[in-house]
């Protein structure tokens, strides 16, 4: 890619990851809510914009509109917990189906085992960990779009090692979230991991799957 072309598209990703960042150490200090809010979604949402501006056309949109449905989360997750979740659900969704359209063409069976274990896994230990057992269904509900997101992404056509990675670090926040809420809920370990591991696992998945598309023929970049 032209070294210009590079120079003109970084500022999107060094914004994020200056908001991203910046978040972790501003969400426990003296910030207004709203502008706390609106900062813990920036971070996510500019990643949304480098990929509506840089996926391509039609995967692009979609890229971007998963990660987007993440920053809505991010921020209606500070409201109300049911409004963020469904927000990160959508995102899921829509995951799921830009990765049904770039499946791999060979799967072995270690990673359809991969696959299969997410999507069961998951939402059985999402199920077992909230205290409030009036909340595990809704809780398993959401993880099985959550662990189906992950399966499809580490057998996709996308890097492994970016959006599979990816996937498995926003699967662990999540896994976290839940433990907050029954096991972990004295422990620092998730306030300190939660934010990092989702916000690096959005970032490997967003910088994945724009260089993969890229690469594809008459797209319009080659690398990030």
């Amino acid at each position: 890619m032209p070294r210009r072309a590079l120079a003109e598209r970084r500022p999107w990703l060094l914004a994020s990851l200056a908001f991203g960042i910046s978040y972790f150490f501003a969400k426990d200090a003296a910030v207004p809510g709203l502008y706390l809010m609106l900062w813990k979604g920036a971070g996510v949402a500019l990643l949304a914009v480098y990929a509506l501006l840089h996926g391509g056309a039609r995967d692009g949109r979609l890229l971007a509109g998963l990660l987007a449905l993440g920053a809505l989360g991010d921020m209606l997750i500070e409201i109300d917990t049911g409004a963020g979740g469904a927000a990160f659900f959508a995102g899921h969704v829509v995951a799921i189906w830009l990765y049904a359209r770039h499946r791999r063409a060979t799967v072995t069976p270690s990673q359809k085992f991969a696959a299969v274990a997410l999507l069961v896994v998951t939402p059985i230990i999402s199920y077992l960990l909230p205290a409030d057992r009036a909340a595990a269904w809704p809780v398993a509900l959401y993880a099985l779009a959550l662990g189906g997101m992950a399966g499809m992404a580490w057998t996709s056509a996308f890097p492994r090692y970016r959006v599979g990675v990816g996937a498995l670090l926003f699967v662990a926040s999540d896994l976290l979230i839940f433990a907050q809420m029954g096991p972990l809920a004295e422990s620092p370990l998730p306030g300190l991991a939660i934010w990092p591991l989702y916000f690096f696992g959005q970032f490997l998945i967003c910088t994945g799957v724009v260089r993969r598309l890229g690469e594809q023929p008459g797209s319009v970049i080659t690398s990030v």
